[in-house]
């Protein structure tokens, strides 16, 4: 059984200039908030205490995030560190940093049975949490510029601006959604961008690869019906792919705990931007810098002039 089997193409083309005056609208404001507002950077980069604790038995990590929070450690981030027996707690820097080890341990002990053991207390600098960003920001800059040279080699170079104008399209969107919504960044969102990038590049090839193939069997058709007649013959495989993986993202953003809210969040989000981007920026501004059948299929056209016999 076939999904979203249209028996004509949609006419995605005819909302090119539309789309792309919503993405352009989206992505100055997702900047603007990013530059006035600023993202609410995690521990992982701006630093903060770092205590570990060792336990008897099963540490429970929701009955500890509600001691620290009752006890002035709201933004504590509890996680387990090795084994189930063992915890690491991350909050932001202290002025009383020499009496917060004993404070948290001290609050872990109203709720937790047994004895709990403290086996060191560290502060970690903000220079760490610099070097952090700049090696995100690095690697975003060096997957667009891999891609871009990847489609630029596989299709043609309209098309390779097109696929990674849609990439920072997303990204930028998602960070804006961040700032906007005030969710905590940290390296598992950083990742979840990563993870993004190559979510989104690979519909936009999808689509790709069948405007070639479409280009090769609409012969008489122009430019944007071919592009339309593509995008629509992907839209099954682009409903299913997406609506699976947001399924899973849905579960693990209700039950994951507060460490995937931020990786689920950023993945829900961008799944949904990238599937636009892929449909409607990618191939519109391809189309828009001159895309055509010649680009694809240079060597056809060749052989069809020269087998059409001179009047």
């Amino acid at each position: 059984m076939q999904i979203l089997n249209f028996k004509e193409p949609l006419n995605f083309m005819k909302l090119k200039w539309p789309a792309m005056t919503l993405s352009i609208l989206l992505i100055l404001g997702s900047l603007f908030s990013v530059f006035t507002k600023g993202i609410n950077f995690g521990l992982d980069f701006t630093g903060g205490i770092v205590v570990e604790l060792g336990f008897e038995q099963q540490a429970d990590l929701n009955k500890i995030r509600s001691a620290l929070s009752q006890n002035g450690f709201p933004d504590a981030v509890v996680q387990y560190f090795g084994t189930s027996t063992d915890v690491m707690i991350r909050i932001t820097p202290r002025e009383d940093q020499a009496q917060v080890g004993a404070q948290i341990l001290q609050a872990v002990q109203t709720v937790e049975q047994g004895t709990v053991t403290q086996r060191r207390v560290d502060v970690v600098g903000s220079a760490v949490g610099d070097e952090l960003k700049e090696d995100g920001m690095l690697a975003l800059l060096a997957a667009f510029i891999g891609i871009m040279m990847y489609v630029a080699f596989r299709f043609e170079w309209r098309y390779s601006v097109g696929a990674v104008m849609a990439l920072v399209h997303d990204v930028i969107i998602t960070l804006g959604m961040f700032s906007i919504t005030g969710m905590e960044f940290d390296l598992t969102v950083l990742a979840a961008l990563l993870a993004l990038v190559g979510y989104s590049i690979n519909d936009t090839i999808v689509v790709f690869d069948r405007i070639r193939e479409m280009f090769r069997k609409l012969r008489d058709s122009t430019v944007e019906e071919t592009v339309n007649e593509a995008i629509t013959s992907t839209l099954g495989r682009t409903v299913i792919t997406s609506g699976t993986t947001a399924l899973s993202l849905v579960a693990l953003f209700f039950l994951g705990g507060p460490l995937l809210t931020g990786f689920s969040a950023a993945l829900l989000f961008g799944i949904a931007i990238g599937t636009y981007s892929s449909i409607f920026v990618a191939s519109s501004i391809a189309v828009i810098l001159g895309a055509s059948r010649e680009d694809l299929l240079p060597e056809v056209i060749e052989k069809e002039g020269e087998n059409t016999p001179s009047l």
